[in-house]
């Protein structure tokens, strides 16, 4: 972020906030048969909690490689990554599928719902990973529906619910254990331009409420919606960009 572009009072809180995530010098190479793909090649960048961050590039340029790195879904070939102070890059699985279960909601452009299920069965899901007592599974899962604005919808199938109504099951479903970090893989590439801005719209009220939002797009106006956008190609950073954010809000 170009600190410089900030109003005085903004650069103080970008010095003070705590970078809930920090990268450094990450590379991650890929083989595939006689070639060696570098599929990032030394990326470093902080995220400061309460940021909200459109990582963009073409198909090819590492954006989805960091967004499984930073989700904890990949790790790197080599550099350092720490998410909430915790040193990430040298951990086992199980001790992964913790930190993904404990400080990230995932976000995806399918949805990935189950299908014969309910809405509020949906969101349940995670936190029977958790260990989380059906009580108060249902109890925090009807408080994330209503809190996307879908708490009469909770006892529908995905298949009675429109696109952008799934989607929110989705953010609902990736809010109800609490993260620190929404993690949001082309959010709105399933949806038409007016439930694309309401999803863009939920994240931003999201974000107000001090969670950290990522997205990965390819679309410049879903960016626009983020306060900071990362370009990149061929594997580096290329562009680091500080925006107003809030897009047609």
């Amino acid at each position: 972020m170009d600190l410089a572009t900030l109003r005085p009072a903004e650069q103080a809180a970008a010095h003070s906030a705590a970078p809930l995530i920090k990268a450094q010098a990450l590379t991650k190479t890929y083989t595939m048969g006689d070639q060696t793909v570098h599929a990032l090649r030394g990326v470093s960048l902080d995220i400061v909690e309460g940021d909200f961050v459109a990582i963009m590039g073409a198909s090819g340029s590492g954006k989805s490689t960091l967004m499984n790195i930073l989700g904890c879904l990949d790790l790197p070939t080599a550099g350092q990554y720490q998410l909430a102070g915790e040193e990430v890059q040298a951990m086992a699985k199980d001790q992964l599928a913790s930190i993904r279960n404990r400080r990230i909601g995932f976000v995806f452009q399918q949805f990935n719902l189950l299908p014969r299920t309910s809405a509020l069965e949906n969101v349940e899901l995670p936190m029977l990973y958790s260990g989380v007592k059906a009580a108060q599974r249902r109890e925090r899962a009807l408080a994330a529906l209503a809190r996307v604005g879908l708490a009469e919808r909770a006892a529908h199938t995905p298949s009675e619910l429109s696109g952008g109504q799934q989607q929110r099951v989705a953010i609902a479903r990736a809010l109800v254990n609490r993260p620190q970090l929404i993690l949001a893989d082309e959010p709105t590439g399933a949806l038409d331009t007016v439930t694309s801005d309401d999803i863009m719209r939920l994240l931003t009220e999201l974000n107000a409420q001090d969670m950290t939002v990522v997205i990965v797009t390819h679309e410049a106006d879903i960016a626009a919606w983020a306060r900071r956008k990362l370009v990149f190609r061929d594997g580096l950073m290329v562009e680091d960009i500080a925006q107003s954010g809030g897009a047609r809000v």
